[in-house]
């Protein structure tokens, strides 16, 4: 008899929290009276995880008072120099280095990042996530995060996080793959979901390695493909 090697990672209190999103999601209302100088404000998008520019977190108190524990900084190289942490003894840091153009690739970064904010939203803390004015990469980035958490789909959930940030406007090309991104999760998610036996693996393997299936495109693709069970990389 073949074993079956199920690869899933969805832990109980994981998917308590997905449905606990979900929940939220469903009922989009706009929750805010928005007002322009609230651009220099953070916002909160869903229970824990906040959103904002920069300038937010340079504010220890606010950060406290918030009882922010975990900051997603977002800024390209020639930012590194101002938009540094701050308070490393304070919080945990995810650095992500990624410029405001339409031709950069964010999807490579997207499962890093969120696994960074479920690990600290599963461990009680709170999330801030911040570019430089909180405007087209770091709202990206949280749109990305509750299409992939609650299976919410694009257009829904870019409305969900304007709703709670009206100024958010991610540029052309990060809006691009934001669409382009729900077929891969949700492909990924169907492979962690499907039982695998030991034979079908092998099976798989021996396929992938017959010389009439090589596909230089493919193996070009899987070459430049992100890790997704890499671990964050953060700042302590």
């Amino acid at each position: 008899m073949e074993d079956n090697m199920m690869i899933d990672s969805t832990t109980p209190a994981q998917s308590s929290l997905t449905q606990n999103f979900q929940a939220i999601v469903n009922n989009n209302q706009v929750v805010l009276d928005w007002k322009y100088e609230m651009r220099r404000q953070m916002q909160e998008i869903l229970p824990g995880l906040f959103l904002g520019p920069y300038s937010c977190s340079k504010e220890f108190d606010l950060l406290k008072q918030n009882n922010i524990t975990h900051i997603v900084s977002i800024r390209d190289a020639s930012e590194k120099r101002i938009l540094r942490p701050r308070f490393l003894d304070d919080f945990r840091y995810f650095e992500i280095e990624v410029s405001d153009s339409p031709n950069e690739r964010l999807i490579p970064h997207f499962p890093q990042a969120k696994a960074f904010i479920d690990d600290a939203l599963l461990n009680n803390g709170k999330v801030f996530v911040h570019c430089n004015g909180g405007i087209s990469r770091s709202p990206a980035f949280v749109v990305a995060y509750v299409m992939e958490t609650t299976k919410m789909d694009y257009q829904h959930a870019y409305s969900f996080v304007q709703n709670r940030r009206f100024c958010m406007n991610p540029n052309e090309g990060f809006k691009v793959q934001l669409k382009e991104y729900e077929p891969i999760y949700s492909a990924r998610d169907t492979i962690n979901c499907h039982p695998y036996t030991q034979g079908e693996l092998e099976r798989q393997a021996l396929r992938r390695s017959a010389p009439d299936d090589d596909d230089p495109n493919e193996f070009e693709l899987a070459r430049r493909a992100p890790s997704f069970h890499e671990e964050p990389q953060v700042q302590r």
